[in-house]
């Protein structure tokens, strides 16, 4: 079966099933006792099957399935909650519902059992309905009141690893090392579907939180080999380089080795784009080294294209304005730029590189200048030689570079550079 037909097919099964047990509930003659309502309908926990069969797809690539899921939800959520009361009586209805608001269904099902109250559900599933709920209303703190005590291994595996991976977001601030071992416990339970693409996204910007490079690089490679294609692919590359740019390569030059190794899981252009990003945020951080080493890899992969290889130019260049030995190559490079191959913010990047490497080569002739004067105001050679500009003039014009870099191209507004 093609995965692109998969989730009309879903739907399709879905409601045949509907119609062929609604028709079978048609009273006969020979008819004795009637069929109850439950006959007549998929049972919450097959309908929320039909969900994940259609999200898993997703996690795979499938556009027509991000498509149609809006469609099965509504869907869904008709069916949910049009079930009668007592269909709640039973706990893995209790807990397909659960499920079910936690991969984007409607919560109005989970405020019905609440308003149901003890007579449909037990007082052991009311922290997970009320934790849930509070979570998918941003109510973060009564969902960790409600959550934090419950053990996702004693819940059905599915279910489970939703639990762990919300409780992985509710303490991910204040306890990395639990949120990753709640995500280690989610890719266990859940291999191959949307919840192990989700956990993994996730659990790469907790080890590079925490610093455990191993891990972070192997995470990465696993995603990359196995869900570059999903739908929220761009959202994990954006948290890789998001990641790239808080190492030091100049100081931890070993580690850019890796990281090139763990890049090549990506097609060319993508890598490309990924360089591209990622040196242009290491010259927001300051890590000049990382974005010359960035840089010279994109311009490595621009080949004919003429934006990226204008892009990798300007990052190089920038990068070594600061550099005494560099910085008369590095403003020829700038100097020679195609203007008409930049974007609006690189623009601004290219304007304000040029005016601090011209600040930075001016800063010789102050001191000669004062040096000149000396036989006549000798207390001005004094001021000039304390003043702070003059001797780290390199330091400030990176971090007047850097600020504004920041406040016109903070990361976030680039996500579209790193889309499939």
């Amino acid at each position: 079966m093609k995965g692109l037909s998969l989730p009309l097919i879903a739907i399709s099964v879905l409601l045949a099933a509907e119609a062929a047990m609604a028709e079978s509930t048609v009273p006969s003659e020979a008819t004795v006792e009637p069929r109850t309502q439950s006959a007549a309908v998929p049972s919450p926990v097959q309908l929320v099957r039909t969900l994940h069969l259609m999200q898993d797809q997703i996690a795979i690539g499938s556009t027509e399935a991000h498509l149609g899921q809006r469609g099965l939800l509504g869907i869904l959520d008709d069916r949910f909650m049009n079930l009668e009361p007592e269909t709640w009586q039973t706990s893995k209805n209790v807990h397909a519902a659960v499920s079910f608001v936690l991969s984007g269904g409607n919560p109005g099902i989970l405020r019905k059992l609440l308003e149901l109250g003890s007579s449909v559900i037990t007082e052991n599933d009311r922290p997970l309905i009320e934790g849930a709920l509070a979570y998918v209303e941003g109510r973060e703190e009564a969902a960790q009141n409600s959550l934090a005590s419950l053990d996702p291994q004693s819940l059905p595996p599915t279910l489970g690893a939703q639990l762990a991976l919300v409780q992985s977001a509710l303490v991910v601030r204040k306890n990395a090392a639990k949120s990753d071992e709640l995500l280690d416990f989610v890719r266990l339970q859940a291999p191959g579907t949307l919840l192990e693409e989700a956990a993994l996204r996730r659990q790469v910007f907790v080890a590079s939180q925490t610093n455990n490079m191993e891990k972070f690089q192997s995470l990465a490679v696993d995603y990359l080999r196995r869900y570059r294609h999903s739908i929220y692919a761009g959202n994990f590359r954006q948290r890789l380089a998001s990641a790239l740019t808080r190492i030091d390569f100049g100081k931890e030059s070993s580690r850019f080795e890796g990281a090139v190794a763990m890049m090549s899981e990506l097609e060319p252009e993508a890598r490309r784009d990924l360089y591209l990003l990622a040196a242009r945020s290491s010259i927001e951080q300051g890590f000049t080294t990382s974005a010359r080493l960035l840089a010279d890899k994109a311009q490595e992969l621009a080949g004919s294209d003429r934006m990226s290889g204008a892009r990798a130019k300007l990052y190089r260049a920038a990068s070594l304005i600061t550099s005494p030995q560099a910085i008369d190559d590095a403003v020829k490079d700038l100097r020679s730029l195609d203007r008409s191959a930049l974007a609006a913010s690189d623009l601004d990047l290219l304007d304000s590189a040029l005016a601090m490497a011209d600040q930075i080569r001016k800063q010789p002739d102050i001191q000669i200048q004062a040096q000149q004067v000396a036989h006549v105001k000798p207390e001005v050679t004094k001021v000039a030689a304390e003043r702070p500009m003059d001797v780290s003039a390199p330091a400030q014009g990176l971090e007047q570079l850097q600020t504004l870099s920041k406040a016109r191209d903070a990361l976030s507004r680039v996500d579209k550079l790193i889309k499939n």
